[in-house]
Order: C-alpha cells, then structure tokens, then sequence
C-alpha cells in the first residue's frame, strides 16, 4: 500500500477552491466551460490513424462517453473500470479500506487515481496495437508503422488523462461529476440526431435522395406519406420507447421515503430527511452497462486478433458466444416484423437477469464503500444536530432505524433500475436504452443541484444553516 500513496502523492491533481462555498455563476461557467472543451475534443482526429474498426461500436461509444477514432476515444472508460475493479475489491473485503476516516478515503481516492491511468495506459495499447485503432494500412511492413503506433498510443494516453483532470474539475468546481457529465452529453447528442437529423447516413441530404433520414421523427412522417405503415411503425415504436422511458425514469426519481427529524437544540423546528427509492441514483447502472460495454469490445478485439473466445460478430452485431448474450435483442421490432422467436424472448430473459444482477450488486457496493450506509448516514445527521423526534438522542438509534428502510431501498432500487435499463433496451428505443435511462438520471439530478445551489445564492441565511 505505501507504493499507491507514494505514486498517488506526486501525481498533480486538480486543487480544489479556497473558498468553502462556490457561488451558482462560478459552478455554471466552470460545468459549461467543460462541456464545451469535452465536445470540442471529441471532434479533434486521430493523426495518423487508418483503419478504425472500433466505429461501428457507437452504443458502446455513447455509454463509454467516448468518440471512437478522436482523441476522446477512450473517453470515461479507463475511469469506469477503476471504480468497477475497486469496487469489486473492497466489496469482497479483499482490500481492506476504511472509506469513513479522512485518511482512508483520501487513500481510496488515491488510488482510484493510481488505477485509472494503469488503465489509461493499458487500454491505449490494447485499442492499438489489438488493431482496433491502427495507422494506415500502406505503412504496414515499414519501420514507420510501429513508430505510428507508438504515436496513436500517446495521443490516446493524452486524451486520457484530460478527461480524468477534467472530471476532477467539474467535481471540485461545476455541478455533479464529470463522469455523469460526459454520459449525458453525448446521450443527449445521440438523441438529438436520431430523432430529427434530416441527413441520411452518408452524411448527405435525405429527402430526394432516396435514402431514408436518420432522424426517426422524418421517418415517421415520412413512411405515412409513403404509405408504409411497417416503416412508421417502426419509427414510432422508437419514438415512443424513448418517451415512455423518459417518463417512468422521472417518476422513479421522484418516488422517495421521507424520515421526520428534529433539531436537537431548537424546539418546534425540524426537517425531513428523504431517501429516494432508486437509493443509488445512476451509479450501479453505469457500472453494469460499462462493464458489458467493456465484455462486447474485448469480444470484438479478440475476434479481429483471431482469437474469438468470446464470441464473434456479423457486421455490428453479435452471432455467437458469451457476446451474444450480454447483447439485447430487439423485441418491439421482432414483434411488428413477425420475426420474433421463442429465442429471442430467451435471450431478452437472460440480458433482464444480467442488467438486474450487475445493478444489484453494484448498488450494494456503492452504499457499503461510498458513505452511504446506514452508519454513516447516522453520523452525518448526528454531526448536522438533527435527532429523531422521541428517541434519545444516539447514532445507534439512528442506526437502527434507517436500517429498516436503506438495504431494502438498496436492493429494491437495483432491481428497479436493472429492469428499466434492460426494458429500455429491449424496446430500441432511440440512441442506447441504458443510455437514455442514464440521460434523464443524470439531468434530473444535476436539476436539483442546480436548483439547490440557486436557492442558497438567493437567500443567503438558508446558506449559512445549509453549511453549519
């Protein structure tokens, strides 16, 4: 361990503001600053590269909050991946960290640090020299395409480590985390462009072309004009897969259990505590869906190296193997085709059981490492002099209490969140389904932060009770 904190301690880090509070203006111009730089980035090529076989993977892509063939081709991967490994093993009890000390977490962040640029440096490599991002094909036998190579792994690793020091921004001066951020983003920009780009997918105008549009809001109007009712239906399922998930996603954020509790000090004045039902937020599906990001990319990496241990793949789709699997399947589209099969519905049955189990078990990871427990939460309302009305006033007590209400919400907010992430990706709904699900947790959350920190500005004596 004395290995991490001395590498961890001479990594530069991002310093945080002297001031205790940032003001709203501040937060919004370093958040906008960021998004604007994460977006300009993502538009920047690759010098030097020719073949670039991870294109076709643009789900992946938008989960990974990546632009694959720019420099923002690893995107919040190697993040991701971090905090899925630590998580794993702290989870496990085999990496014994005591996350509720100011040393223990600032080791845990250390070296979540440390691990991320391992995989910044590792995944740089395996995207290049695994053929995924390769130098034009004329060098191939030269003494210049290994020095290319060499060249598309640093500007990998440069990518890299501006998207970590750039969440480090965002979370120590903007709202929410730069991870959450950089998924939203590009989510939103998915969606956008396939529900009203009038292009086709050339790139070229659509309408008398003779392609059809990519954005599904034309195709819709479109095939009605056409009198193409499969075309329209198709097109609408996608339209309204997408709205349905939006809307139950926002009722689901919104749903929550509320504990009454008591200034201690202050007779007759007294709050409530809430604890939302999706108890996690967006964390544990993040994490799943990265990690069968992670599963189809390695599959499709091995296959190209003529290895296809986990599986193999026609075209942009899998065909077989453990890939196939972790893949869904779309069910609304084989229902209005009548191409549907008793397979199919198998396949739907395991990528459910895989998004709930993956949720599941991500979310009980994240409350036992993230100071999100019962105990801790029972500290936190201690320290802030807030008791419950009638008990005495003891963090056991606390204790006891929300541990009525947080491991049920745990669980029950994982197989909540698995199960929508999963229907939303059977249904093809617009962009990635999990996509979209983290899309509207992530802007539903920054909301209330926005909105939070605008109302402290406003009135200043709320501030001063908020920061005592």
């Amino acid at each position: 361990m004395g290995f991490f904190e001395k590498v961890a301690n001479i990594l530069p880090e991002v310093r945080g503001p002297s001031e205790k509070r940032l003001g709203f203006k501040t937060k919004l111009k370093w958040t906008l600053l960021i998004l604007v730089a994460f977006f300009v980035l993502s538009v920047i090529p690759l010098y030097g590269l020719g073949q670039n076989a991870l294109s076709q993977f643009e789900s992946l892509s938008i989960i990974l909050g990546a632009s694959f063939g720019s420099i923002m081709s690893l995107g919040i991967g190697p993040i991701v991946t971090a905090s899925i490994v630590l998580q794993l093993l702290t989870g496990s009890g085999i990496l014994k960290i005591d996350t509720t000390t100011p040393e223990g977490k600032s080791f845990f962040q250390g070296l979540q640090k440390v691990m991320t640029i391992f995989f910044i440096v590792f995944e740089a490599f395996i995207y290049v020299f695994l053929g995924g991002l390769a130098p034009a094909a004329d060098l191939l036998g030269t003494s210049a395409y290994p020095m290319m190579q060499l060249m598309l792994v640093f500007q990998l690793i440069l990518g890299g480590m501006m998207v970590l020091y750039m969440d480090q921004v965002i979370n120590k001066y903007g709202f929410g985390s730069g991870v959450s951020l950089f998924i939203a983003a590009g989510v939103s920009s998915s969606i956008f462009v396939r529900a009203f780009s009038p292009l086709n997918s050339v790139g070229t105008w659509a309408f008398g072309s003779g392609q059809a549009p990519i954005g599904q809001v034309w195709v819709f109007f479109q095939s009605l004009m056409n009198r193409n009712p499969l075309g329209a239906g198709l097109a609408l399922a996608a339209i309204l897969a997408t709205i349905f998930v939006f809307a139950f996603s926002v009722y689901a954020q919104a749903m929550k259990i509320e504990i009454p509790l008591s200034f201690g000090r202050v007779r007759g004045h007294g709050i409530r505590w809430p604890l939302k039902f999706l108890y996690t937020s967006n964390i544990p599906v993040i994490l799943t869906a990265a990690l069968l990001a992670n599963i189809q990319l390695w599959a499709r990496l091995l296959e190209n190296w003529g290895k296809p241990i986990l599986g193999t793949f026609v075209g942009n789709t899998p065909a077989s193997g453990f890939v196939l699997w972790v893949f869904p399947p779309n069910l609304v589209q084989g229902l209005i085709t009548s191409s549907i099969s008793a397979i199919d519905f198998a396949h739907a049955a395991v990528y459910i059981l895989l998004m709930v189990g993956g949720a599941v078990i991500f979310s009980i990871f994240w409350v036992q490492t993230s100071g999100m427990d019962a105990a801790a939460q029972a500290k936190q309302m201690m320290s802030s002099g807030l008791q419950i009305p009638g008990f005495r006033r003891d963090p056991r007590v606390l204790e006891a209490i929300l541990n009525r209400y947080i491991p049920s919400l745990t669980i029950l907010g994982g197989i909540a969140i698995g199960v929508l992430a999963a229907s939303a990706d059977l249904m093809g709904a617009l962009a990635n389904g999990t996509g979209i699900l983290l899309a509207v947790m992530i802007i539903y959350k920054l909301y209330e932060e926005v909105a939070q920190q605008h109302m402290m500005d406003m009135h200043p004596a709320l501030r001063k009770m908020m920061e005592k």
